[in-house]
């Protein structure tokens, strides 16, 4: 008895100690659990974004479908067809106008484009010539030196070749000290070489600097042409409401009954049909273009000096309005387009 209790203070442990790769395996496995349940969570989260994606894009295809639907009732009948028409011609007119000065700005920039960057280049090659000829010339002096230094120790140590004789000996030593001191100066006159030929061949592997792309006065020039077409168009249109009414067309999404009867609607198209002719005529427009390009150049003011687009109320005229309801004529002035955003000009200036 006595014995079995000695036994009981003996620790037993009968729980068996994991290997340390099955612990490495737990862990990894934990790892992974809580990676596919963030992956899972982020896949979640996409389809709900796609799910909104898609029930907003089945909104707007409901909405366009109601305007198609919308529109083929009203092309159906003559009383609201004709207004119908006129309504999408003004869009279109407004659109041309815009297409224009688009196509007109997106020239200008491309040539200036290229004008820059040939220039950047040729002012690189400029610098770089003025460096290389720096590099090259410091060089040539580092080669010089670096011979010259070489010379002089291979005549010092033939020199000392020729002294042989023992009464030589003090003339070997102060020669051997002058042949230290030129070994010194030609070791420095090497390492001077080495950093020169580095220079040089640090420049030749340089690149050519990123074009920064056109400058501000560059843009403002392309801009203020950019206004002064705008104007134009406007100006060529002067003796008729056109201008108007498409930007109005342009600023609402149905169509609208204010254009008048079926006769008035006819004769609106007509007009329409003229005003496309006449803005999309190329006869002195590059004339008008610079005439009224000058003139903006003289008025505009830039709120800062970064910005590309001048203030809105420096381009404003002093008589008549050319767009009111009874035009003066060829006197009238011009609106101000940049104000009025004539031809969406907001969304072509350059920034």
């Amino acid at each position: 008895m006595k014995a079995l209790r000695q036994l009981g203070f003996l620790k037993l442990n009968f729980r068996q100690e994991a290997p340390p790769a099955e612990e490495d395996r737990v862990l990894t496995l934990f790892r992974n659990r809580a990676e596919l349940k963030k992956a899972y969570g982020g896949l979640e989260d996409e389809i709900y974004r796609l799910k909104e994606r898609i029930k907003q894009q089945e909104g707007a295809t409901l909405r366009v479908q109601e305007m198609l639907n919308v529109l083929e009732t009203r092309l159906g009948s003559s009383d609201t067809g004709y207004p119908a028409l006129v309504f999408y011609q003004l869009r279109r007119l407004w659109q041309s106008g815009r297409e224009l000065i688009e196509q007109f700005v997106a020239d200008l920039a491309r040539q200036q484009d290229e004008r820059e960057r040939r220039q950047h280049l040729a002012e690189h090659n400029r610098r770089q010539f003025t460096r290389r000829e720096a590099v090259e010339k410091q060089l040539r002096g580092a080669e010089t030196a670096a011979a010259d230094e070489a010379g002089r120790v291979a005549g010092l140590e033939a020199e000392r070749a020729r002294l042989t004789r023992f009464w030589h000996y003090f003339k070997r030593r102060t020669l051997e000290q002058r042949i230290t001191e030129a070994v010194a100066q030609a070791v420095a006159a090497n390492a001077t070489l080495a950093d020169a030929r580095s220079a040089a061949a640090e420049l030749e592997q340089e690149p050519i600097p990123e074009f920064p792309g056109l400058s501000i006065d560059s843009r403002r020039a392309i801009n203020l042409a950019a206004l002064a077409y705008a104007e134009t168009l406007c100006f060529r249109l002067v003796k008729t409401q056109l201008v108007k009414l498409a930007r109005e067309a342009t600023q609402r999404r149905e169509v609208t009954d204010d254009y008048g009867s079926r006769s008035e609607c006819e004769a609106l198209m007509r007009d329409i049909d003229k005003a496309m002719t006449v803005i999309q005529g190329r006869a002195n427009i590059a004339q008008e273009i610079a005439t009224r390009t000058d003139r903006l150049r003289k008025v505009v003011k830039y709120r800062n000096p970064n910005d590309t687009s001048p203030t809105t109320d420096s381009l404003a005229f002093s008589e008549g309005d050319v767009l009111s309801s009874e035009p003066v004529g060829a006197a009238a002035r011009m609106p101000n387009v940049l104000a009025e955003d004539t031809w969406d000009l907001f969304r072509i200036l350059l920034r």
